[in-house]
């Protein structure tokens, strides 16, 4: 991840999970979690907050969340210390084996890392799938130029080609969609992904 956007999660991570928390629920990711995600282990890589997380887990799913940031996984185990947090980094996701988990789960995070390393990112998060697994990707659209936010954060601008070319050519892309995410109001992009077989 960026290293100007994890300080400032790390320097503002209460801020950014009460932000978060105050914005409407994220009904839209919610349903399309419902339709296309099936019953099994689920790593939320980028878990912020740990609100999606905390979501899937009341709907029955086993979920481990994972995030670069010691202070949001802080707030996360503040606020769900029934669930699993624990320390992991895009691109290279180093602590997570290959082949072990059904779903993966990764809302708006992949705009933090700078564009050589997306494709590497979006390889590692479809390796640690199981065969016939499911990855939900969604990042926040950037027109032309990468840019940061007051706080430092950055949020890249990429084509989404650079995501498609780190897919398998036997995988099936479910959903390919750019919308307004309902909770945030920004212009996202989503892509859900079956692995091959």
């Amino acid at each position: 991840m960026d290293k100007e956007t994890l300080r400032a999660y790390n320097s503002a991570a209460a801020e950014f999970s009460k932000e978060w928390g105050d914005q409407p629920a994220p009904d839209d990711l919610y349903d399309l979690l419902v339709q296309y995600f099936k019953p099994g282990l689920t790593a939320d890589i980028g878990c912020g907050s740990g609100r999606d997380a905390a979501w899937l887990a009341a709907r029955g799913y086993t979920v481990h969340g994972y995030d670069a940031s010691e202070g949001l996984l802080g707030e996360a185990r503040s606020s769900y210390p029934h669930l699993l947090w624990d320390v992991a980094t895009l691109p290279a996701l180093e602590n997570i084996p290959q082949n072990t988990v059904e779903n993966v789960l990764c809302e708006t995070v992949i705009m933090h890392l700078a564009p050589d390393t997306i494709t590497q990112a979006v390889q590692r998060l479809r390796d640690i799938l199981f065969p016939g697994g499911t990855l939900y990707l969604s990042w926040r659209v950037t027109e032309n130029n990468s840019q940061r936010d007051k706080h430092g954060r950055l949020y890249a601008a990429f084509d989404k080609d650079l995501v498609l070319k780190a897919l398998n050519e036997h995988d099936s892309v479910l959903l390919d969609r750019e919308e307004t995410s309902a909770s945030s109001g920004k212009k996202i992009h989503r892509l859900i992904v079956r692995k091959a077989e």
